[in-house]
C-alpha cells in the first residue's frame, strides 16, 4: 500500500485537502484528530500532562486546558519537547494500528509536523505539501481557530519555513485559490496515487 504524508503550515488547508481525498475513497489518518482523542476527558494522556506540567493545565471539569497548553508550548521550547515526548509515541502507535487495518490502495497520513519531527519518514513513501502564501495562512488560521495574529505567527515560527517545505515535497498542492481548484488538484493526485499504488 502506498502511504502519503500530507503536511503544510498552519492555515494552508491540510484538512480541506484530506477531506477531499477521503471522499474520493482514500484512507485518511489525521494525527491531530488522534491527538485530540488521546487528550479527551478521562484519557490517560490528560493525567500524564497534568503530572508533567501541573494542575493549571487541566480545567476544573477534568478537560485539558488546551489554550493554556498551546500558549506554553509555542513560547517554551523545552515544554514543547516534553509534550511531544509524551504524546508522539502514543499518536504513532495509533497511526500504526490504523495502517494495519487500512483496505484502500493508498493511505494519507495528515501530519502537521511531518518535516519538523521526521517521526513518520520511515512510514511514508511520498510527502505531499499543501501550500499557500504566509499572509493567507495567517488570515485563514485566525478565522478558523480564533487565535490572534501574534499567536498564529508564533506557531508559524515553530514550523519549517515555507521554502524548506516546498523543497522537501514530492508533491505540492497550491491552495491559494478557490475550493474548486483545490478539488481539481486533489483529484489529479488521487489518480496519480492510484497508479503508483
Amino acid at each position: 500500500m502506498l502511504i502519503v504524508g500530507l503536511t503544510g503550515g498552519i492555515g494552508c488547508g491540510k484538512s480541506a485537502a484530506a477531506e477531499i481525498f477521503e471522499r474520493l475513497g482514500a484512507t485518511v489518518i489525521d494525527t491531530d484528530q488522534i491527538a485530540h482523542q488521546l487528550t479527551a476527558l478521562g484519557q490517560p494522556a490528560v493525567t500524564a500532562i497534568q503530572k508533567q506540567f501541573g494542575a493549571d493545565y487541566v480545567l476544573p471539569d477534568g478537560n485539558l486546558n488546551r489554550s493554556r497548553l498551546r500558549n506554553l508550548v509555542f513560547s517554551d521550547a523545552v515544554a514543547k519537547k516534553q509534550l511531544e515526548a509524551l504524546l508522539h509515541p502514543l499518536i504513532k502507535d495509533e497511526v500504526c494500528c490504523r495502517l494495519a487495518v487500512a483496505q484502500t490502495p493508498y493511505t494519507i497520513i495528515t501530519v502537521p509536523l511531518l518535516l519538523e519531527t521526521g517521526a513518520y519518514r520511515e512510514l511514508v513513501q511520498r510527502t505531499l505539501v499543501v501550500d499557500c502564501a504566509e499572509d493567507q495562512q495567517a488570515s485563514r488560521a485566525m478565522a478558523r481557530s480564533g487565535l490572534n495574529e501574534e499567536e498564529v505567527r508564533a506557531i508559524m515560527a515553530c514550523q519549517v519555513s515555507r521554502s524548506e517545505r516546498l523543497r522537501l515535497a514530492d508533491d505540492i498542492i497550491d491552495n491559494h485559490g478557490e475550493r474548486s481548484e483545490l478539488q481539481q488538484q486533489v483529484e489529479q493526485l488521487h489518480h496519480q496515487y492510484l497508479q503508483l499504488a
